[in-house]
Protein backbone atom coordinates (compact mmCIF):
# COMPACT_ATOMS: atom_id res chain seq x y z
CA UNK A 1 0.00 0.00 0.00
CA UNK A 2 2.62 1.79 1.18
CA UNK A 3 5.29 1.59 -2.54
CA UNK A 4 1.56 2.28 -4.23
CA UNK A 5 0.76 5.80 -2.63
CA UNK A 6 4.67 6.71 -2.91
CA UNK A 7 4.83 5.49 -6.67
CA UNK A 8 1.59 7.41 -7.66
CA UNK A 9 3.21 10.57 -5.62
CA UNK A 10 6.93 10.44 -7.50
CA UNK A 11 4.31 10.00 -10.76
CA UNK A 12 2.53 13.04 -9.79
CA UNK A 13 6.21 15.32 -8.61
CA UNK A 14 7.91 14.08 -12.42
CA UNK A 15 5.05 15.09 -13.85
CA UNK A 16 5.45 18.33 -12.14
CA UNK A 17 9.05 18.73 -12.47
CA UNK A 18 8.46 18.46 -16.53
CA UNK A 19 6.22 20.83 -16.73
CA UNK A 20 7.74 23.33 -14.53
CA UNK A 21 9.52 25.41 -17.40
CA UNK A 22 6.01 25.97 -18.85
CA UNK A 23 4.35 26.15 -15.64
CA UNK A 24 6.50 28.95 -13.60
CA UNK A 25 9.69 29.47 -15.27
CA UNK A 26 11.65 31.53 -12.88
CA UNK A 27 11.66 28.42 -11.04
CA UNK A 28 12.99 26.04 -13.15
CA UNK A 29 16.60 25.11 -14.46
CA UNK A 30 18.03 23.52 -17.49
CA UNK A 31 17.99 19.78 -16.32
CA UNK A 32 15.10 19.41 -14.35
CA UNK A 33 13.51 17.55 -17.34
CA UNK A 34 16.17 15.01 -16.85
CA UNK A 35 15.32 14.79 -12.93
CA UNK A 36 11.38 14.42 -13.55
CA UNK A 37 11.50 11.68 -16.23
CA UNK A 38 14.49 10.16 -13.35
CA UNK A 39 11.18 10.75 -10.83
CA UNK A 40 8.89 9.32 -13.11
CA UNK A 41 10.70 6.12 -13.81
CA UNK A 42 10.73 5.83 -9.83
CA UNK A 43 7.00 5.91 -9.47
CA UNK A 44 6.53 3.90 -12.55
CA UNK A 45 9.02 1.61 -10.54
CA UNK A 46 7.15 1.59 -7.54
CA UNK A 47 4.06 1.55 -8.87
CA UNK A 48 4.44 -2.02 -11.16
CA UNK A 49 6.05 -3.77 -8.34
CA UNK A 50 4.16 -2.80 -4.83
CA UNK A 51 3.55 -6.47 -4.22
CA UNK A 52 7.05 -7.27 -4.19
CA UNK A 53 7.68 -4.43 -2.26
CA UNK A 54 7.96 -5.77 1.67
CA UNK A 55 9.82 -5.66 4.55
CA UNK A 56 13.25 -4.41 4.21
CA UNK A 57 13.13 -3.01 0.55
CA UNK A 58 10.05 -1.41 1.49
CA UNK A 59 11.98 0.30 4.63
CA UNK A 60 14.53 1.45 1.90
CA UNK A 61 11.87 2.73 -0.46
CA UNK A 62 10.41 4.96 2.75
CA UNK A 63 13.49 5.84 3.44
CA UNK A 64 14.43 6.61 0.13
CA UNK A 65 11.37 8.67 -0.56
CA UNK A 66 12.27 10.43 2.56
CA UNK A 67 14.92 11.46 1.27
CA UNK A 68 14.14 12.74 -2.25
CA UNK A 69 11.89 14.81 -0.81
CA UNK A 70 13.62 16.96 2.16
CA UNK A 71 16.11 17.32 -0.68
CA UNK A 72 13.34 18.28 -2.82
CA UNK A 73 12.10 20.92 0.07
CA UNK A 74 15.40 22.35 0.05
CA UNK A 75 15.87 22.77 -3.45
CA UNK A 76 12.97 24.69 -3.92
CA UNK A 77 13.41 26.62 -0.63
CA UNK A 78 16.48 27.95 -1.75
CA UNK A 79 15.37 28.36 -5.87
CA UNK A 80 12.19 30.74 -3.52
CA UNK A 81 14.44 32.72 -2.09
CA UNK A 82 16.77 33.53 -5.37
CA UNK A 83 13.30 34.89 -6.78
CA UNK A 84 13.13 38.89 -6.50
CA UNK A 85 10.01 40.68 -4.84
CA UNK A 86 8.13 41.22 -8.02
CA UNK A 87 8.85 37.95 -9.71
CA UNK A 88 7.34 36.24 -6.06
CA UNK A 89 4.05 38.40 -6.67
CA UNK A 90 3.74 37.54 -10.24
CA UNK A 91 3.95 33.87 -9.04
CA UNK A 92 0.77 34.36 -6.99
CA UNK A 93 -1.24 36.18 -9.37
CA UNK A 94 -4.02 34.88 -11.04
CA UNK A 95 -3.78 36.69 -14.39
CA UNK A 96 0.08 34.57 -14.94
CA UNK A 97 -1.59 31.23 -14.46
CA UNK A 98 -4.33 32.02 -16.55
CA UNK A 99 -1.83 32.90 -19.10
CA UNK A 100 0.51 29.97 -18.42
CA UNK A 101 -2.42 27.41 -19.18
CA UNK A 102 -3.36 28.96 -22.22
CA UNK A 103 0.64 28.29 -23.07
CA UNK A 104 0.41 25.06 -22.29
CA UNK A 105 -2.61 24.01 -23.77
CA UNK A 106 -1.32 25.92 -27.12
CA UNK A 107 1.78 24.09 -26.92
CA UNK A 108 -0.58 20.66 -26.07
CA UNK A 109 -2.31 21.64 -29.72
CA UNK A 110 0.41 22.11 -31.58
CA UNK A 111 2.04 18.98 -30.55
CA UNK A 112 -1.10 16.97 -31.16
CA UNK A 113 -1.07 19.00 -34.59
CA UNK A 114 2.50 17.75 -35.59
CA UNK A 115 1.61 14.05 -34.45
CA UNK A 116 -1.37 13.73 -36.25
CA UNK A 117 1.30 15.56 -39.82
CA UNK A 118 3.93 13.34 -38.97
CA UNK A 119 1.13 9.78 -38.69
CA UNK A 120 -0.20 11.15 -41.98
CA UNK A 121 3.31 11.01 -43.55
CA UNK A 122 4.26 8.24 -42.30
CA UNK A 123 0.63 6.95 -43.75
CA UNK A 124 0.82 8.27 -47.35
CA UNK A 125 4.55 7.10 -47.63
CA UNK A 126 3.65 3.51 -46.68
CA UNK A 127 1.13 3.91 -49.62
CA UNK A 128 3.65 4.91 -52.30
CA UNK A 129 6.30 2.27 -51.05
CA UNK A 130 3.12 -0.37 -51.77
CA UNK A 131 2.28 1.19 -54.79
CA UNK A 132 5.91 1.38 -56.23
CA UNK A 133 6.92 -1.98 -55.40
CA UNK A 134 7.27 -4.46 -58.66
CA UNK A 135 5.01 -7.20 -58.98
CA UNK A 136 7.17 -10.16 -58.39
CA UNK A 137 7.55 -12.48 -61.73
CA UNK A 138 8.90 -15.92 -59.84
CA UNK A 139 6.47 -18.27 -59.23
CA UNK A 140 8.19 -20.32 -56.44
CA UNK A 141 6.46 -23.44 -57.02
CA UNK A 142 8.29 -27.11 -56.73
CA UNK A 143 7.33 -29.38 -59.93
CA UNK A 144 5.72 -32.37 -58.93
CA UNK A 145 7.26 -35.54 -59.06
CA UNK A 146 6.51 -37.63 -62.13
CA UNK A 147 4.74 -40.91 -61.41
CA UNK A 148 6.35 -44.06 -62.68
CA UNK A 149 3.85 -45.51 -65.64
CA UNK A 150 2.02 -48.15 -64.48
CA UNK A 151 3.65 -50.58 -67.53
CA UNK A 152 7.17 -50.35 -66.11
CA UNK A 153 6.07 -51.67 -62.57
CA UNK A 154 6.80 -55.05 -62.86
CA UNK A 155 4.91 -57.61 -60.49
CA UNK A 156 6.66 -60.79 -59.39
CA UNK A 157 4.64 -63.78 -62.12
CA UNK A 158 5.33 -66.38 -59.73
CA UNK A 159 5.41 -66.85 -56.23
CA UNK A 160 8.84 -68.66 -55.58
CA UNK A 161 10.44 -65.54 -57.01
CA UNK A 162 10.15 -64.00 -53.51
CA UNK A 163 12.95 -64.33 -51.24
CA UNK A 164 12.51 -67.27 -48.93
CA UNK A 165 11.88 -66.32 -45.18
CA UNK A 166 14.74 -67.71 -42.96
CA UNK A 167 13.48 -68.48 -38.93
CA UNK A 168 16.14 -70.72 -38.32
CA UNK A 169 19.51 -72.39 -38.32
CA UNK A 170 18.34 -75.49 -39.82
CA UNK A 171 16.50 -73.66 -42.67
CA UNK A 172 19.92 -72.28 -43.32
CA UNK A 173 21.35 -75.46 -43.45
CA UNK A 174 19.30 -76.68 -45.98
CA UNK A 175 19.17 -73.35 -48.65
CA UNK A 176 23.21 -73.61 -48.29
CA UNK A 177 22.74 -77.00 -49.19
CA UNK A 178 20.32 -76.35 -52.25
CA UNK A 179 22.04 -73.29 -53.19
CA UNK A 180 25.60 -75.29 -53.47
CA UNK A 181 26.27 -77.87 -56.10
CA UNK A 182 26.97 -81.27 -54.52
CA UNK A 183 31.22 -82.04 -54.69
CA UNK A 184 33.02 -83.93 -51.96
CA UNK A 185 34.98 -82.19 -49.94
CA UNK A 186 38.47 -84.23 -50.40
CA UNK A 187 40.98 -82.70 -47.87
CA UNK A 188 44.53 -84.31 -48.80
CA UNK A 189 46.57 -84.75 -45.77
CA UNK A 190 50.32 -86.48 -46.21
CA UNK A 191 50.25 -89.61 -44.75
CA UNK A 192 53.04 -89.80 -41.64
CA UNK A 193 55.86 -91.59 -43.57
CA UNK A 194 55.70 -89.85 -46.53
CA UNK A 195 57.23 -86.79 -45.82
CA UNK A 196 59.98 -88.27 -43.82
CA UNK A 197 61.00 -91.02 -46.38
CA UNK A 198 61.49 -87.98 -48.86
CA UNK A 199 63.57 -86.41 -46.68
CA UNK A 200 65.71 -89.24 -46.23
Amino acid sequence: MLATLGGFLALLLGLLLLLLPLLASELSRARDSVWGAVVLLLGLVLVTSADRLTGAPMLAVLCGGLLIGRLGMEVGQGRWRLLTEEERQRLWSVERWQTSLSQIGASLGRLLQLASGVVGGLGSWLAERRAARPASTKKWVRPEPEAAPAAEVEAPEEPGDDPPVVSGFEEIDALLEQALPEAPLVLETPEPGEGRGEAG
